[in-house]
């Protein structure tokens, strides 16, 4: 067994809506049943019991490949990653699998294929596999990269609401919603929170001076600049005291309840490690964490410190050791409590109560190893939110909003919360930007809180999922025209529109990018632009198959058509069936109060109908097409030509535009610009745009090449009509034959080379196609043969001309071979005579389209 290939399918695509691993996995011949490798089932089992007896979906034998399947989906499953789908499917090459794993975080979903291939060659080989280890290790690997309880908890609640999220680091910086409508949090900081809020929130002693102001109560003190000097204020302030750095966090250098200067002076060395050192008043009483959510309290929490308690049998650092057995607790932020360190601080505290860690303590001692109670520092909580007193309340949410800060931690200390603070010479002894939110979300006791709801409805207002117009185009040919126009008409509305296509991005008509854009990372470029009303997403098959799409689901999927060549014998895609299934992921992901712009005269396409709970428009040239007329007949929406107009439907009503006023269509003549026109109408209007605008934005969209770049551009050279085009399968030739031959020209002259990754018969198609509508045929080669010989793309071209040599309608009386694209334009132009027609084929579009507008100019 070999894997060829391993890729990360990051967004929706052929096998799951979901994020999975893609294998390409090579079997031997012996190795595509197990049931013929001696042992081998059971060597599995005994390496790893929790695999159990590895099925084919299909029914047939069990390979290696779906062993392969079964090992990466258990793996993770028994670490705790709670995933469900996976499936091997066979391709066309014999012995070659397609093994699809879902996963969750894709360096977990990465390790845990590459650990299921190492069980499968030590089971093979009779050796052993450390099955717990690994298990173990996809488990730390799953806790290091997902997002940790904070992030995670707003993430979850931003999903439960349907607004999406993409995290842009694999910390905990993460995108909620698109374009103009997106906001991002890390950890607990919103994007609304200014650095100026988070200064002041890190200098204390500034903190203590606006709560001052906001009449806040804390505690007196202030900074300190040595041992001596922090003396002084303890005297002035009166014992005990506390000693803390002035930019701190986590309970770092913090010790509290201080009565004596030797104490000071240890607190003063453990506080000056992290900076400037202050010293205030102690206030007695129980640690709170009052956190505040924009200009509500979300929760509060009594905190307790990192403490055991004595049995007379176990020493403290067993007691410890016993304590962090809770598997709510681990080193990090992963867990909703943190194990309990026995480190320099805590010694101190041990020392401060005359115990050591191998002293034993009688029944019942309760021994304290901190006395700042942070959740970091292995201390519990207790949530309190209920018996939050309203004075209480309003003093925590009056020290956020006088620091600026949308989520804010309010440390108090207090006898209760049940009371105001000033009853009880209680007070506010710090505020926290981007405070941990896990002692909310899980406390040790007591009810946990929606904080992410919170933080999200704070966020997103009632009504706004944070999503904006996303419009998919695929399909054969059209996409790029039809992505344009519809760009266009949205622009006309007044949006700011990003667009992706295979020319390049544009935000609003300027192009920030260049080159084939039609796949995934384009589409989340525009997608995380913070100034994009409406995307407009061309999708190619190759991205889909690639990585499957970049977002998790459109408004409207417009499907154009499902034509012969269009890539066909790649990436095991053989059929216009199959190929269909790859584009149909883009209606399979539609919204369910979307559309889909289907094409009712292509059956693949109009069959997509049924695959999604989106509602459907169909557009087509017939309107007395049995598809187009069932759905007109239930009063559904419809896109049609009828006489000189395209028309659209909805029950009684019915609207009109002449094909006259849409300059793309060549007054209807151009065939497959009018569908392309019918697709955008279509699209527009399930986005809701006005008629009178979408009248405006067509009759204003020229085929030129500036709005269509290698769409049918037109120029008129040395009295001859020149067109360009980007065509490159069969559906695109038969298009451009019906306008060539309804077009007059004295002699008519084809420019045409062909892309070097197309199967050979799809090459000879093309001219055999063309070959009846021209008189003159020049055959290029391009620079770029994409992995063909010097001249085979040029003789494939002629065997296509050479197959209809003999049938009726052949025309061609002169053909040309000539090395380079300008050069054959060139040749075709020397042969142009006022009246004739050139049709070429371009392949490097700007160039291609830059040399001839330079003919047009200077040739009269």
């Amino acid at each position: 067994m070999e894997i060829l290939r391993t890729r990360a399918l990051r967004g929706p695509n052929l096998w799951t809506p979901k994020t999975a691993m893609l294998a390409t996995v090579q079997c031997a011949s012996h190795e595509l049943d197990i049931n013929l490798i001696n042992g081998f089932a059971a060597q599995l089992r005994t390496l790893f019991p929790a695999v159990g007896t590895p099925t084919a979906t299909d029914n047939g034998p069990v390979s290696l490949a779906h062993v392969l399947q079964f090992a990466a989906t258990v793996l993770q499953q028994e670490a705790g990653v709670e995933i469900g789908f996976a499936r091997t499917v066979a391709t066309p090459e014999a012995g070659v699998f397609q093994v699809i794993v879902e996963y969750k975080e894709e360096a977990v979903g990465r390790m845990a294929m590459e650990q299921a291939e190492a069980l499968v060659r030590a089971a093979l080989a009779g050796q052993a596999f450390a099955t717990a280890e690994v298990i173990g290790q996809l488990r730390e690997k799953d806790e290091h990269e997902r997002l940790g309880p904070s992030t995670g908890s707003i993430a979850n609640a931003a999903l439960a609401r349907g607004i999406p999220l993409r995290r842009l680091t694999r910390g905990s910086l993460v995108q909620f919603g698109w374009g103009s409508k997106q906001r991002r949090i890390q950890a607990a900081e919103v994007d609304a929170t200014s650095t100026v809020a988070e200064s002041i929130a890190q200098d204390k002693e500034l903190t203590k001076k606006l709560l001052m102001a906001a009449g806040v109560p804390v505690p007196f003190g202030r900074p300190v600049e040595s041992p001596d000097d922090a003396w002084q204020v303890a005297l002035e302030v009166g014992l005990p005291v506390v000693a803390k750095p002035q930019d701190g966090n986590q309970g770092k250098g913090v010790t509290v309840n201080i009565n004596t200067r030797a104490e000071l002076d240890a607190a003063y060395r453990a506080a000056a490690s992290y900076g400037v050192v202050m010293v205030e008043k102690f206030l007695p009483g129980h640690d709170y964490r009052l956190l505040v959510v924009g200009n509500r309290l979300a929760a509060a929490a009594r905190r307790e410190p990192p403490q055991v308690v004595g049995d007379g049998e176990h020493t403290v650092r067993q007691l410890v050791d016993i304590v962090n057995l809770d598997p709510r607790r681990s080193d990090g932020h992963a867990t909703s409590l943190t194990r309990i360190r026995l480190d320099d601080i805590a010694l101190g505290q041990l020392e401060l109560q005359q115990l050591t860690p191998d002293s034993v303590p009688a029944i019942g001692q309760k021994v304290v190893l901190r006395h700042n109670a942070n959740l970091s520092t292995g201390g519990s909580a207790t949530d309190v939110t209920d018996s939050v007193h309203p004075s209480v309340a309003a003093s925590a949410i009056a020290a956020a909003q006088m620091v600026g800060l949308d989520i804010c931690g309010v440390d108090v200390v207090c006898e209760t919360v049940e009371r105001p603070l000033e009853e009880q010479a209680g007070g506010v002894v710090e505020v926290n930007a981007a405070p941990g939110l896990r002692m909310h979300l899980a406390p040790s006791y007591g009810q946990p809180r929606p904080i992410g709801k919170y933080v999200v409805d704070m966020l997103f207002e009632k009504g706004n999922n944070g999503r904006i117009p996303v419009v998919t185009v695929t399909g054969t040919n059209g996409k790029t025209t039809t992505s344009r126009l519809l760009a266009h008409l949205l622009m006309a509305h007044g949006l700011t529109t990003g667009m992706t296509n295979t020319d390049g991005i544009y935000i609003n008509g300027r192009q920030i990018e260049s080159g084939d854009c039609s796949g995934p990372r384009s589409a989340r470029n525009v997608l995380f632009h913070p100034e994009v009303d409406a995307a407009v997403l061309e999708v190619a098959r190759g991205g889909i198959l690639r990585e499957g799409l970049g977002f998790d689901q459109s408004q409207v999927a417009v499907v154009t058509n499902i034509g012969e060549g269009d890539h066909l014998g790649m990436n095991y895609i053989e059929t216009v069936e199959e190929l269909a299934q790859v584009k149909g992921v883009t209606v399979r992901n539609i919204s369910p109060k979307g559309y889909a712009v289907l094409n009712a005269q292509d059956p693949l396409v109009a069959a997509m109908s049924s695959t999604t709970a989106a509602q459907t428009i169909f557009f087509s040239m017939d309107k007395h097409h049995p598809v187009l007329a069932t759905h007109r007949s239930q009063g559904k929406r419809s896109v049609f030509v009828e006489g000189e107009a395209i028309i659209a439907t909805e029950g009684a009503w019915r609207d009109s535009i002449p094909l006259s006023d849409v300059p793309i269509t060549g007054n209807g003549r151009i065939g497959f610009q009018v569908q392309n026109v019918m697709a955008a109408v279509a699209a527009a209007w399930a986005l809701g745009i006005p008629s009178e605008t979408i009248r405006r934005g067509l009759s204003s969209f020229a085929s030129d090449t500036d709005n269509a770049p290698g769409r049918f551009n037109t120029f008129k050279i040395n009295g001859a009509t020149v067109v360009a085009d980007y065509g490159h399968n069969p559906d695109a030739m038969k298009a451009l034959v019906q306008v060539v031959e309804a077009t007059p020209a004295n002699k008519r002259v084809l420019v045409i080379s062909a892309a070097g990754d197309r199967r050979d018969e799809d090459i000879r198609v093309q001219t055999s196609i063309l070959a009846p509508a021209f008189d003159d045929a020049i055959l290029y080669q391009d620079a770029a043969q994409r992995g063909r010989e010097d001249g085979e793309v040029m003789a494939l071209l002629r065997e296509g001309f050479e197959r209809v040599s003999s049938q009726p309608g052949y025309r061609i009386k002169h053909m040309q071979e000539v090395r380079g694209e300008m050069l054959a334009i060139d040749a075709a132009i020397e042969r142009l005579q006022p009246g004739d027609f050139c049709l070429v084929l371009i392949d490097r579009v700007e160039e291609a389209l830059a040399h001839l507008r330079a003919k047009a100019v200077v040739t009269p």
